[in-house]
């Protein structure tokens, strides 16, 4: 058997830190976010929009991967009004957001995501 070298088991996120402003939720995040570990991340979200919440901060720092999962998120959020703004971006989520830029695949419109500072 071959083996690709590629890592096939499922990221593990974890949101270090959860609070509420008012009606902005602001996440600390650590770890991977890919198309498994975003479900409880995208769960979490679903629930803070359903009770008003139209504000979200991602600190993403100790981000230290991710993929299309968190374009994902990124893309759903800013939907009816709500508004998105991403803090502290690691090389990671900096990387995936200049790669979804160039390949023409804006996740959110430039505005909703101000940079809140780059690792």
């Amino acid at each position: 058997m071959h083996d690709s070298g590629a890592d096939t088991a499922p990221g593990e996120i974890v949101v270090a830190s959860c609070t509420t402003l008012g009606t902005t939720l602001v996440i600390h995040l650590t770890g991977e976010i890919d198309h498994y570990s975003a479900a409880p991340l995208r769960a979490l979200l679903y629930s803070a929009a359903d009770n008003g919440c139209t504000g979200l901060v991602l600190d993403t720092a100790q981000v230290i991967f991710c993929d299309s999962g968190l374009l994902a998120i990124l893309d759903w959020w800013p939907r009816h009004g709500r508004r998105l703004r991403l803090a502290n971006r690691s090389r990671a989520v900096q990387h995936l957001l200049n790669l979804s830029a160039t390949a023409g695949q804006q996740p959110a419109p430039a505005e909703s995501l101000s940079a809140g500072g780059t690792s």
